[in-house]
């Protein structure tokens, strides 16, 4: 069934009920809050976690309330079963920060960062728009200093050299807001679904602010530049010939939001620290199925999609979550002998919405883990900021005497070790299969990147070698042979795929490919 047949109409100037408005970090047009100022702070909490709408499904239902501890004592949920011991309590939002004089500070944090989303600027941009009056700037959303500089960056969103922590400085940190809108708008799905503006802006809104800025690498740029991703891949020849306006929004929704409300820890934390996330799953795809209905339940507080006929609203939530769901590094495997033996076989028609389907799930997943096919410099960034973040778990688990998880001792893992066996166990071998189902300059640049990137590491890893003295004499083989120490120590891990999420745990890979 295609959604985009026969979509009502749905007028911009028509009046926009308060309530809209009222969420944190949105436009408030209440006689309680200043125009120039933030909205009244009793309001943000009264809404925090809050749900403004009625779903049977309570999964959903909970994803937005749990968000706050708070809301969970008032509806009498507690997630930590009551015989648990106190460590294993861990309280996520506290993982990356200290205590101390910085608790202060968390109190005002939505209050900032509505003072950084706003401003008078914006204000005036959505009346109009409010007003029905037609729009002279395009929907952007940035403040006046760096207009310039961002939108000359959008003009080259296509370049796979697209530098994301650049963007989201000119950006003021709303890379994924603006971005998201920009690629929107290109595709002219904002017109075409005949969204609602400002419940759009709105949604996007409260999907960057449920991205934890505290996780070092799972947070909204990561989101944002996967996103970056996601659009390359969608413009690749054989595939965008293909592809309807819903396989477009679709697959840019679930690139947004894949790893909405990450914690900065991995499915197996989740599942021994008792948590209740991996009690709601069932221990299956936590974080994925977490992502998936926290996404689900801002489509549905914001009412994106609430004009659209309620069959069809429905079906393309359950697209997003098949997207999202592939992300699951556990399945990688599963995911990656079908691609090849559909490309042996030659028999991927895309004219067939369940192949555009899983082609669409196969670009997701490159788009996740394409890091390491990114310039070096780029690539660098992202393998200190992901190392940073296993590190950190790991030291919460030695903290409370937990097991580490593999790739998570900063004793015994290194940057390189982990970022070599990432790359010959995970990334290759599905680039590969990707570079054969499109075979174009953008595919070889990819797979240019990610030989001179390993290359580089490898090389990393043999002067640290050498100048660590005849303890840790390197083995022959050259700078190829560089990461192999490693990869031989992390071994036990490979085979722990089956809890892993994100590219934490290194699956069994296809050493033939």
């Amino acid at each position: 069934m295609e959604v985009c047949s026969q979509l009502p109409v749905l007028p911009l100037d028509r009046p926009v009920p308060k309530h809209v408005l009222s969420r944190r970090g949105a436009i408030s047009f209440s006689s309680s809050s200043s125009l120039f100022g933030a909205p009244d702070p009793r309001q943000l909490s009264q809404r925090r976690g809050a749900i403004s709408y009625d779903s049977s499904d309570q999964t959903a239902l909970y994803i937005r309330m749990l968000g706050d501890v708070r809301v969970r004592r008032q509806v009498g949920f507690d997630p930590e079963p009551r015989g648990s011991p106190p460590y294993l309590c861990v309280d996520f939002r506290t993982l990356h920060t200290c205590l101390g004089p910085l608790a202060g500070a968390a109190v005002s944090a939505p209050e900032r960062r509505v003072h950084r989303l706003l401003s008078f600027q914006r204000y005036l941009h959505s009346s109009r728009l409010l007003r029905g009056l037609p729009q002279q700037i395009p929907l952007h959303l940035l403040d006046e200093d760096y207009t310039g500089q961002a939108r000359c960056m959008l003009d080259k969103v296509g370049s796979w050299n697209f530098d994301i922590f650049l963007f989201d400085k000119l950006t003021n940190g709303n890379s994924l807001i603006t971005l998201t809108f920009h690629l929107l708008n290109q595709y002219g799905l904002v017109e075409l679904f005949q969204l609602d503006v400002v419940k759009l802006w709105r949604f996007l809104v409260m999907v960057q602010e449920d991205y934890h800025s505290h996780n070092p690498y799972h947070n909204g740029v990561h989101a944002a530049d996967v996103t970056q991703a996601m659009y390359c891949y969608m413009r690749e020849p054989v595939l965008s010939k293909y592809l309807t306006s819903c396989d477009l929004l679709i697959g840019l929704l679930a690139a947004v939001t894949h790893d909405l409300g990450h914690p900065g820890v991995n499915q197996p934390f989740l599942i021994k620290t008792d948590h209740y996330l991996a009690t709601l799953y069932k221990n299956t795809s936590v974080l994925e199925n977490h992502h998936w209905k926290s996404a689900v339940g801002l489509l549905r507080e914001t009412e994106l999609l609430s004009h659209l006929p309620a069959e069809d609203s429905l079906n393309m939530e359950r697209q997003l979550g098949s997207l999202i769901l592939a992300t699951d590094i556990s399945q990688q495997n599963e995911y990656l002998s079908r691609f090849r033996t559909h490309l042996d076989q030659d028999d991927l028609c895309l004219s067939h919405a369940h192949h555009r389907h899983f082609i669409l799930q196969m670009a997701l997943k490159c788009a996740d883990i394409c890091n390491p096919c990114r310039p070096w410099e780029l690539s660098k960034q992202w393998s200190e900021k992901v190392t940073e973040e296993f590190f950190h778990q790991g030291d919460i688990e030695k903290k409370h005497n937990l097991e580490v998880s593999p790739l998570c001792d900063r004793d015994k893992n290194t940057m390189g070790d982990i970022q070599i066996g990432f790359m010959t166990y995970v990334v290759e071998p599905l680039f590969s299969e990707w570079a054969r189902f499109s075979d174009t300059r953008l595919s070889q640049t990819m797979l240019g990147h990610l030989g001179l990137n390993k290359a580089s590491w490898g090389s990393l890893q043999l002067g640290q070698q050498q100048t660590s003295g005849p303890e840790e004499p390197a083995e022959p083989g050259g700078s190829g042979a560089a990461g192999r120490p490693g990869l031989a120590r992390s071994d036990p891990g490979v085979t722990t795929a089956s809890g892993g999420t994100g590219p934490k745990d290194i699956p069994q890979g296809n050493r033939g490919s």
